[in-house]
């Protein structure tokens, strides 16, 4: 079974996708781009208001910014669910739970 990575990568070869413009700061510029399209669906309404109204689109633009972090994580080389992960760790380090309350 594929990888959603290796889906994403043989969608794009099968359009002639790979060459010139698949490197590390192009695909992070994508992610800052999609990410603003993600926003526009939420400007003026509330999240809950958003959510409603936009749902579809929303989904879309965040499974794009999904679909750039895979592609920037292959070209540079990691793991990305072990990057979050070992991010996650670094923050419970940071943020403890305060005393008295459980996870």
């Amino acid at each position: 079974m594929k990888t959603l990575t290796e889906e994403i990568l043989a969608f794009n070869k099968s359009r002639g996708w790979t060459e010139g413009n698949r490197d590390a700061r192009n695909l992070a510029t994508s992610v800052s781009i999609e990410a603003s399209e993600l926003l526009e669906h939420f400007q003026w309404l509330s999240g809950e208001q958003a959510v409603a109204q936009n749902r579809e689109g929303i989904m879309e633009e965040a499974a794009d910014v999904y679909i750039y972090l895979l592609q920037l994580a292959d070209v540079a080389g990691f793991d990305l669910d072990e990057a979050a992960r070992g991010k996650i760790k670094k923050n419970a380090i940071k943020y403890p739970v305060p005393a008295g309350e459980h996870e």
